[in-house]
């Protein structure tokens, strides 16, 4: 099979689409023909070696951690799927595998893909999807009437928080840059901050619950704008990480951090709402494998409007 691999760590450079075995699936395990896969962060991360407590110094590694597909095979004591079932899958950051023709991990982290959904909706799902559902529903507390702001709007994690917040019955202020203000407008953001002529946290409002989905700014930073029992969430788990125990312990405001869950049902919740188009998946870009090195390029580039997917059929 044809996979984007790499031998040494360090950029694109180290990127190459080569000829590997198709996997064999072990105890507990599915493969699937990869449909689409999508980009994120972590990918290229993985590549510089930001991850190498994880990933190891074992080479070659064939980058890429979700993808969507059919199921091909699957080994002893895998029974919830079989052969043909449309399914999603997060293969983890120490894994990997997804950036090929055929993927495989475990059976706990694959799951049914939804009718009406593609393979490439279904791709985008697990890593920004979830992160954004968690972030606002299990660390944010979202509920109905409550004020929240979530900068980096149009991004892939960030896209899918505004609409998931109007899905809660939130008021949402969106922090993005002057191009992608029609595109956050038409996701259901009720107010919009161009970030290149305002500092959104130097501003007038208070919210309830500030989501920073690019982890650019801080809870120090952001505490001004918090009402005076306001959660600010970012997506780094290693974040102020000292910020993050002391209020814990304090009342008022507080600070937390992320790192996303599997879970079949926070997926089979995407899913429905994505069935229900009450959840867009926005796609800037579909690369063929053959340009994985480009899809990576424009992640690592911070500019992508929604999720940026590698399709290999």
């Amino acid at each position: 099979m044809k996979a984007a691999v790499f031998n040494r760590y360090g950029g694109n450079d180290v990127v190459d689409l080569q000829n590997m075995p198709v996997p064999v699936p072990g105890p507990g395990e599915v493969v699937i023909k990869v449909h689409a896969a999508s980009v994120n962060p972590v990918d290229w991360k993985v590549r510089y070696g930001q991850a190498r407590i994880l990933t190891g110094s074992r080479f070659p590694k064939v980058l890429g951690c979700e993808c969507a597909g059919e199921v091909t095979a699957t080994g002893v004591r895998a029974e919830k799927f079989r052969k043909g079932d449309r399914v999603v899958m997060y293969t983890s950051v120490k894994k990997l595998g997804a950036f090929a023709e055929y993927a495989c991990t475990a059976e706990a982290t694959v799951y049914p893909i939804g009718e009406k959904v593609s393979f490439e909706q279904a791709a985008c799902l697990p890593i920004a999807g979830l992160t954004a559902l968690q972030s606002l529903r299990d660390h944010g507390q979202i509920a109905a009437g409550r004020k929240v702001l979530i900068n980096g709007a149009s991004g892939g994690v960030g896209h899918f928080a505004v609409q998931i917040a109007k899905v809660f019955g939130t008021e949402v202020t969106a922090v993005t840059s002057n191009r992608n203000i029609d595109l956050v407008k038409g996701l259901g953001s009720d107010t919009v901050i161009d970030y290149g002529k305002e500092d959104f946290t130097r501003g007038s409002g208070r919210y309830d619950l500030v989501f920073d989905a690019v982890s650019m700014s801080s809870f120090s930073a952001c505490r001004r704008i918090l009402a005076p029992k306001g959660i600010y969430v970012n997506t780094l788990p290693n974040a102020a990480i000292v910020v993050q125990l002391i209020t814990r312990f304090l009342p008022g405001r507080k600070a937390r951090s992320m790192w996303v869950k599997r879970s079949a049902t926070d997926m089979a919740w995407m899913m429905e709402r994505v069935k229900a188009g009450k959840v867009r998946v926005v796609i800037e870009k579909a690369y063929p494998l053959e340009r994985v090195k480009d899809a990576l390029a424009a992640s690592e580039a911070g500019r992508a409007r929604g999720k940026i997917v590698v399709k290999v059929i």
